[in-house]
């Protein structure tokens, strides 16, 4: 117990003396050494929040250095953020276009004059990324403000105009901003205009405080007051001063506890245009109205807005909004179109949440499945199905030719591809009822997609929308799921025919190589010299589609595989090359099938029957099957694989 203390107080002691520098209390003069010393410590808002952002590091993805991704993107370099890597997934091209939009901000270029703008679906990760930029913020060392001023502004704003080109030479840095009334009022007062001894302190950001980040719901119209935005005139005060006295402002609108930060505005445009003019001047201008009869303040923050893509349009339909539309940078987050990304979304969800049960293999996929079907624009070219596994950058060529199909194709005939759909909440409130249902403490796919079923059917769409859900859920998907099934059940049996598979895949390494090498094979048995079997090379290459011309380059392709495995000194056997594998298995589950159906019905086995059973469940657990949910699919299995 000692050692856990000591721990804990050691992990304490030390956070407190990393954080003890961050914390200044000290005059202008001071700050303006701290400043010589550190030019970093006057970054606006857009540059500080870059740098957090960029401080995890980025990594460079060349599309083209891999297959799947080539398959995706083409020739394009990705950029992937590791601060956003651990949260998003899918939606790299809209990461991409943020970071863009903040790089460029940065340099103090026309992007920091402009309002960051997301718009989307539901569920698609606008407010996520919102929130995940105000957290930098709120995880970002303390910045110098002046002591007591309600804005939090930069103490450089204390230097008179007439002075800063001076003290800009001296500083190497650019000052930018006036003075809000407070501060004004306070050194004209206070100090006698003497402003290097105005005290300057230290301040951090919060989100639940509203230090530094500042939230801007929608309001009804008909209750609209600008105080939300900049503040108000404290009625209180009024008896003991002037109405334009200073004293009387309350800064406390989302602009004034922006500063410096964030101010977020949510759902937008659902505010009236007249609200939402503040936010002209607080971009273009860098000022925003002050309460009363008092005179503009400087704004430095960086403003997010995010909405739904129908009141978007509404908005841009409306010209008399070209003033507003033309200070904003809009980013697209739509949905997640890729089955692998799509995936992880779910599986972070539900490493978050509580639940601890049993997970079977492919649950997650099917649900995944469901939610990017119904995303995707129907095509003439390709199946949905089709088209869904060439977006996860699978291999897919047009059925009878050799042409693989493009997805630049597909994407070009539908550029609104991922802005409607299921949306992610959506399947983890499935997922989360199917978990919930449970008795068993185990969820499979059967009963996600008869969970899914259900819940399309109390969806409040229109019926012909509903009946292209239930036929994806009921129909596309189970087939695929069947087939998935049918090759993992008869992988898990053929695994007792490991030695069988074996022995073909030595034989066919055999009759291969003689015959790409045009020579004989020698029998093992009794030495006599043969010809190179073709029609044994033929009934295992037909299993996966392999005739004709092709067969020669197959065989070729196979006996090099094999001698570059030999010369690097790896391990051969039937599974180590992936092509060959899947048509030994295939050839085997020809032959195994009927056995197969028979083992997964029979309720009384005889010993060798029962031996093999075991041996599939076996492999079945090692492949993540607990045992309640290995006998649910195994009599999925035998009631839909291998009817007669």
């Amino acid at each position: 117990m000692a050692k856990a203390d000591t721990k804990f107080c050691d992990l304490i002691l030390k956070d407190r003396e990393e954080r003890t520098y961050q914390h200044f209390t000290g005059k202008l003069l001071d700050y303006l050494e701290l400043v010589k010393k550190n030019p970093k410590l006057v970054d606006l808002a857009h540059q500080r929040l870059y740098e957090l952002l960029i401080a995890d590091g980025m990594e460079l993805v060349k599309a083209e250095e891999t297959p799947r991704l080539k398959r995706i993107y083409g020739n394009e370099t990705l950029k992937r953020y590791h601060y956003f890597n651990r949260d998003f997934f899918g939606i790299d091209k809209s990461i991409m276009k943020i970071m863009r939009y903040f790089h460029s901000a940065a340099m103090r270029g026309e992007e920091s004059r402009q309002v960051l703008y997301l718009v989307g679906p539901v569920g698609a990760g606008k407010s996520s990324i919102v929130e995940a930029l105000k957290k930098a913020l709120e995880m970002s060392p303390p910045i110098y403000v002046i002591e007591g001023c309600p804005i939090r502004e930069e103490p450089l704003h204390l230097i008179p105009k007439h002075l800063r080109p001076r003290f800009e030479e001296l500083l190497g840095v650019k000052i930018e901003g006036d003075l809000c009334p407070v501060c004004r009022y306070r050194l004209k007062n206070e100090f006698k205009g003497e402003y290097e001894r105005f005290p300057i302190t230290t301040a951090d950001f919060s989100i639940r405080s509203r230090k530094g980040i500042g939230v801007v719901p929608p309001v009804d119209p008909n209750n609209q007051d600008t105080s939300v935005l900049c503040g108000s005139v404290d009625i209180s005060k009024l008896d003991l001063y002037p109405e334009d006295d200073p004293r009387v402002l309350s800064l406390n609108g989302a602009f004034n506890v922006g500063n410096r930060g964030i101010v977020e505005f949510i759902e937008v445009f659902k505010n009236d245009v007249e609200y939402l003019h503040a936010m002209i001047t607080a971009t273009q201008e860098k000022s925003v109205p002050s309460p009363g009869k008092g005179s503009m303040l400087y704004f430095d923050g960086v403003i997010l807005a995010h909405s739904n893509e129908s009141e978007w349009n509404k908005f841009k339909a409306d010209h008399t909004n070209e003033a507003i539309l033309d200070r904003i940078v809009k980013v697209e987050v739509p949905y997640c179109l890729e089955l692998d990304e799509e995936v992880k979304i779910y599986r972070k969800i539900l490493a978050q949440s509580n639940f601890d049960a049993h997970i079977a293999p492919h649950t997650i996929e099917v649900a995944s499945r469901f939610a990017i079907l119904s995303r995707l624009s129907p095509s003439a070219k390709v199946s949905p199905m089709t088209k869904l596994k060439i977006y996860n950058g699978e291999e897919i060529v047009e059925q009878g030719t050799t042409k693989k199909l493009d997805i630049m194709e597909l994407r070009d005939e539908a550029v609104r591809e991922g802005m409607s759909g299921i949306s992610t909440r959506f399947i983890m409130k499935a997922i989360d009822t199917a978990l919930s249902e449970s008795e068993t403490n185990c969820i499979n796919p059967i009963a996600i997609i008869d969970t899914l079923v259900r819940a399309v059917k109390e969806m409040a769409i229109g019926e012909d929308e509903r009946k292209r859900y239930l036929a994806f859920l009921q129909d596309d998907i189970k087939k695929e799921y069947n087939l998935i099934l049918e090759k993992e059940v008869t992988r898990a049996f053929i695994h007792g025919y490991r030695d069988q598979a074996e022995s073909l895949f030595n034989s066919y390494l055999d009759h291969a190589e003689a015959f790409a090498n045009s020579t004989k094979i020698k029998d093992r048995n009794t030495g006599e010299e043969l010809e190179p079997d073709v029609k044994f090379l033929q009934s295992i290459e037909e299993q996966i589609g392999i005739s004709g011309s092709a067969a020669s380059g197959f065989r070729q392709d196979v006996t090099s595989y094999m001698f570059s495995v030999m010369r690097t000194g790896g391990k051969i056997d039937y599974c180590c090359y992936e092509p060959l594998k899947e048509a030994i298995e295939k050839k085997l589950t020809v032959s195994v099938k009927e056995l197969s159906r028979v083992i997964t019905k029979a309720r009384v086995r005889d010993q060798e029957q029962d031996t093999k059973y075991n041996a599939m469940v076996e492999e079945m657990s090692r492949n993540g099957y607990c045992d309640h949910c290995c006998n649910v699919v195994l009599k999925y299995a035998a009631n839909n694989l291998w009817k007669d």
